[in-house]
């Protein structure tokens, strides 16, 4: 009789050391959702459009919002009207918020964030990078550098449309160009060249 009321006593004991435990549990912190190797196509008019590719993504939820987090980084590979590859975005964290009692929803890109159109031929660094869906607009208002063929431009700030062709440098400084180009250098797109094409034999 002692033995089982000592038994019972053990049991309801670790129960209760167990729930305890489970109510200290912050959900809000907690992500309903983790995918690992994340592959995420997006399509336009049967055309690629956009390519997703990350290695964690954690995706949490609360009355008032939703959002996802890549903290091993993300890396958007974005194409043309003619499904050409045109500009790629790697940074080593990630985030997409939305709210459920306004519209706002945004993406923000931080860490070593490296914007690259391959068509202009033009590389735009910075640690915080934010994507607006609804205007298609790409900005920040931290530290830029950005590179071309040609030229080397820094300063705070920056808004471009969100393929990053039109790049906007806001608070420039100490800014400077230095040209060498050779008249006969042939320029091709190795990323989007397929080569020729070859006769069946």
């Amino acid at each position: 009789m002692i033995a089982t009321a000592a038994a019972v006593a053990f049991i309801f004991f670790s129960c209760n050391k167990k729930l305890s435990e489970a109510a200290r549990l912050d959900l809000s912190q907690t992500p309903v959702q983790t995918v690992d190797s994340l592959f995420m196509v997006q399509t336009r008019n049967g055309g690629l459009r956009m390519r997703v590719e990350a290695d964690v993504m954690e995706r949490y939820d609360n009355d008032t919002c939703s959002f996802e987090l890549f903290p091993s980084g993300l890396h958007v590979f974005a194409y043309s009207e003619d499904d050409m590859l045109e500009t790629v975005l790697h940074s080593n964290n990630a985030k997409h918020f939305k709210s459920k009692t306004s519209d706002e929803e945004y993406w923000s890109a931080f860490g070593d964030v490296t914007v690259q159109n391959i068509v202009n031929r033009q590389t735009l660094e910075t640690d915080t990078l934010y994507w607006d869906q609804a205007s298609q607009e790409i900005y920040t208002d931290c530290y830029v550098r950005m590179y071309t063929e040609d030229d080397f431009m820094q300063g705070y700030g920056m808004r471009s449309d969100e393929m990053a062709r039109n790049c906007i440098l806001y608070r420039p400084f100490n800014s400077y160009v230095y040209v060498l180009q050779d008249s006969t250098k042939v320029v091709i797109d190795s990323v989007n060249f397929i080569g020729p094409l070859l006769k069946k034999r």
